[in-house]
């Protein structure tokens, strides 16, 4: 199943070890044990040589409704998977109104919808046959984007499917709807990695506000969140510049992405992406130094190769 178990216990003796890991125990840490402890054994299991690789997670939500956060996150996704040359996984989460499926012209008859309804049914297998192939590198987990049933879901609904994902994928970037629910609260702080996307107004900057402090207060041992400002510049709109944002937030926005309406309903229109549209843009460049920030990666057509875990890159990054 790809669990791994620590125990700790007060008796020091070479049989007992054996016995643990002969059921299964990964590893034995002989008490007392003070925190570093624990993470130091955890990093050996996740780094040791025959660990299997585990998935991050790229949580990218709208502080506002319409404010473009599924495009980004979808571009992002495609410099990640073209540029990066990473295997990444979109999980459109807005199931009666995701976009991703639009975007990257697809029609898929199955996809998120069936897992999160059926989730005793949920194994690699199972998740993989849900899969629509985009391109080498991106995959798409769509939404049904239908209302012939309503889409309640509890806290840990989503849980199963984030767990498969990242034992087959190394990058999953999850679409997340703007609504505040039990699950669309946990899938955020569940993230490796969390982009909020605002425009340049004053609701977008109460609310990424107050989303940045809530994540950040809720994973005081994992990266900060980042956001973004999208649509900037719309002529004759008073804006609220990205000063004013850092100021607020106290963290400076990653991008600031120009308004340009026919560049972007042209390739929503389309079924494209930015890259596709016109690979010289400035907002494709802004996608892929996006991309680079979440990832990691500062190079582009990196070949594939192991991956730390989760845990290892949160603290390399603190």
């Amino acid at each position: 199943s790809g669990t791994r178990v620590v125990v700790i216990g007060k008796i020091n003796d070479v049989t007992l070890y054996r016995e643990l890991v002969r059921r299964g125990v990964s590893d034995y840490v002989l008490a007392p044990v003070n925190t570093i402890d624990v993470v130091r054994s955890v990093c050996n299991l996740f780094s040791a040589p025959e660990a299997k690789a585990v998935g991050r997670i790229i949580a990218v939500v709208g502080a506002k409704g319409g404010v473009g956060s599924s495009t980004i996150a979808h571009n992002v996704a495609w410099a990640i998977a073209r540029d990066l040359a990473l295997d990444s996984v979109v999980a459109d989460l807005d199931l009666a109104f995701g976009t991703a499926g639009l975007d990257y012209n697809q029609d898929p008859p199955q996809g998120i919808a069936d897992a999160v309804f059926s989730p005793d049914r949920v194994d690699t297998a199972f998740i993989d046959r849900l899969l629509s192939k985009c391109t080498d590198h991106l995959s798409l987990l769509a939404a049904p984007a239908t209302l012939e049933r309503v889409y309640d879901f509890g806290a840990e609904a989503f849980d199963s499917i984030f767990d498969t994902l990242r034992t087959t994928m190394p990058c999953i970037v999850l679409d997340v709807p703007h609504q505040w629910s039990g699950w669309t609260r946990r899938a955020l702080i569940g993230a490796d990695d969390i982009l909020i996307v605002g425009a340049p107004d004053l609701a977008n900057l109460r609310n990424t506000k107050n989303i940045f402090d809530l994540l950040k207060a809720s994973r005081p041992n994992d990266r900060t969140p980042l956001y973004c400002l999208n649509m900037v510049g719309m002529p004759k709109r008073p804006e609220i510049n990205a000063g004013e944002f850092a100021k607020a937030i106290e963290s400076q926005p990653i991008a600031s992405i120009p308004f340009d309406p026919q560049m972007f309903g042209s390739a929503a229109n389309n079924g494209q992406m930015i890259a596709e549209i016109s690979a010289n843009h400035r907002t494709t460049e802004i996608f892929l130094q996006i991309a680079q920030r979440l990832t990691g990666r500062g190079e582009t057509k990196k070949p594939r190769g192991s991956f730390l875990s989760p845990l290892l890159e949160k603290l390399r990054a603190k």
